[in-house]
């Protein structure tokens, strides 16, 4: 899936995100932000979508949002001037495999349910890792492929169709693991079913 491919998506369903795909992801969002709301400094969310997380950040963080859809962006920046979210710092427009911010800039760094939509997740992973500070946290929350039952099944079905529904079902959590720099720290999964999974990596200090 290359990024024109990921705009076009996105275009489509920027109108209908937060009722249908947002409401999946509900839970996994809020138990990652509120992991966040734990800590202090800056924040980068990669994905940022039409903001679905923005509102549940606390004030005491200081919060950019990057994504590639203008369309989506549109969507956040209602969402920041509607409710008055004045921690929301910056939403721009930028590819997470080039991010437009010096080494070790922030303390987290997160991607929820980005890293099976994008080109390069390993670039993607790259980038996460080098703009956040020595001693800070990596975040990814995302469906990674299961090997054996009947979700298993569905999901190699499903694996042909990434371009149109915008995801790899078939999504190896490998190719998000291994930069020298990351050790995993925690790891869990969140309903429905299992489906997705909280994903923490630490930065060497």
């Amino acid at each position: 899936m290359d990024i024109s491919d990921i705009k076009s998506s996105y275009k489509r369903w920027a109108p209908i995100y937060d009722k249908t795909f947002g409401a999946i992801t509900r839970i996994g969002r809020r138990k990652a932000v509120e992991y966040i709301n734990s800590k202090q400094g800056n924040v980068l969310e990669i994905g940022v979508g039409t903001g679905l997380s923005l509102p549940h950040y606390k004030g005491h963080l200081h919060i950019t949002g990057i994504d590639v859809s203008t369309d989506m962006l549109e969507k956040a920046r209602e969402k920041v001037e509607k409710e008055n979210l004045t921690h929301i710092k910056q939403l721009l427009e930028m590819d997470a495999r080039t991010l437009d911010f010096p080494d070790d800039h922030f303390d987290t760094v997160v991607a929820m349910y980005l890293v099976s939509v994008v080109p390069e997740p390993e670039k993607v992973l790259a980038e996460m890792a080098r703009v956040c500070k020595p001693g800070g946290d990596v975040l990814i929350i995302n469906h990674f492929k299961r090997d054996t039952g009947l979700l298993a099944f569905l999901e190699r079905m499903l694996a042909p169709l990434a371009n149109k529904i915008g995801w790899h079902s078939d999504f190896d959590q490998s190719r998000v693991l291994g930069d020298h720099r990351l050790t995993v720290a925690e790891q869990k999964s969140f309903p429905p079913f299992k489906l997705f999974t909280f994903l923490r990596q630490s930065k060497s200090a």
